[in-house]
């Protein structure tokens, strides 16, 4: 669905994307991951047509963003960060106005628009003016003029940011949905809502890729075999930290206050030392020890570093 080869982007001196190469595959749901100026936008600005590239290539379904732009754009659909509706208009009208710009037959628009109204969750606001829906709602509407021209990718460019709770819920249960029928490529700020929505995730940094694989594969290959324990103890910290680093066969020990003179550590090592952790504490107090798993969080932050403030 995607073939992206040596794709570069320069703004001046600057290289907001370096040499970047990557496909994604038919139904395929992709995590799109980096820091803040790490180039995910500008990667998905370029597949999208709205930016043109420095170097390299990119094709949509086989068809070139750049030689072949409009048919590239017809098996798009996407939704930028910040999507701009158009206040003044009814929900409907909007995708009405949206089929006929994008060339959907004039037979096709009504079954088009009341798919993307039920698969949107907009069915009973069909007729209301866009600007005096919630926040939530409106990024409804995002995505519904995202998929009303039947594209065969979305792509996603944070589809939850300033959403509350419940209504980031709703809207990631919305994307699984969407990801049924469609290719996605979802850029996201919020890593375990990526690792429960993308079967894979990219990772860039400074413009280049630097991780492919699924979430339970970067996570696996993070720790190169190494196991971490969390231990909750009821004792001073100094304690805790002495009786733990007397243990043999530990990498690493860090030690934080909890409320109430409580202690947590964290300790890492090459083999499995949990009955000798439980055994070094428990005289002290062992409230709680488990295992730790390295998360997409883990992977992300070792292999991103600071970036600059704005893309």
């Amino acid at each position: 669905m995607i073939e992206v080869q040596g794709l570069t982007k320069r703004y001046g001196d600057r290289t907001a994307i370096d040499d970047l190469s990557f496909q994604v595959p038919n139904g395929q749901v992709l995590g799109f991951l980096g820091p803040n100026g790490a180039g995910k936008s500008t990667t998905m600005r370029i597949l999208t047509g709205y930016i043109s590239a420095s170097e390299g290539r990119a094709s949509i379904a086989g068809f070139d963003v750049f030689g072949d732009s409009r048919e590239a754009r017809r098996r798009t659909g996407y939704l930028p960060e910040t999507t701009p509706l158009p206040g003044e208009l009814r929900v409907a009208d909007y995708l009405a106005h949206l089929c006929r710009i994008r060339g959907v037959p004039p037979g096709k628009r009504r079954e088009r628009i009341d798919f993307a109204l039920t698969s949107c969750g907009l069915e009973e606001r069909r007729h209301e003016i866009i600007g005096r829906l919630s926040r939530g709602l409106r990024q409804r509407v995002g995505l519904a003029q995202a998929v009303v021209h039947d594209p065969e990718l979305l792509i996603l460019d944070e589809p939850t940011s300033g959403l509350d709770p419940g209504q980031t819920r709703e809207t990631r249960q919305l994307i699984r949905e969407l990801g049924k029928h469609h290719t996605v490529v979802l850029s996201s700020h919020i890593l375990p809502e990526v690792a429960a929505t993308c079967e894979r995730v990219l990772i860039i940094s400074r413009g280049r890729l630097v991780a492919d694989g699924t979430p339970n594969e970067l996570a696996g290959s993070l720790r190169e075999g190494r196991m971490e324990v969390e231990l909750v103890v009821n004792g001073a910290s100094d304690a805790v930290r002495a009786q733990l680093a007397a243990v043999k066969g530990i990498a690493s020990v860090e030690v934080s206050d909890l409320p109430g003179g409580e202690t947590h550590a964290v300790v890492a090592a090459d083999t499995d030392l949990r009955p000798e952790l439980a055994r070094a504490v428990i005289e002290l107090g062992l409230l709680e020890l488990r295992s730790r798993s390295a998360t997409l969080e883990d992977v992300f932050l070792q292999l991103t570093t600071e970036e600059p403030a704005t893309e």
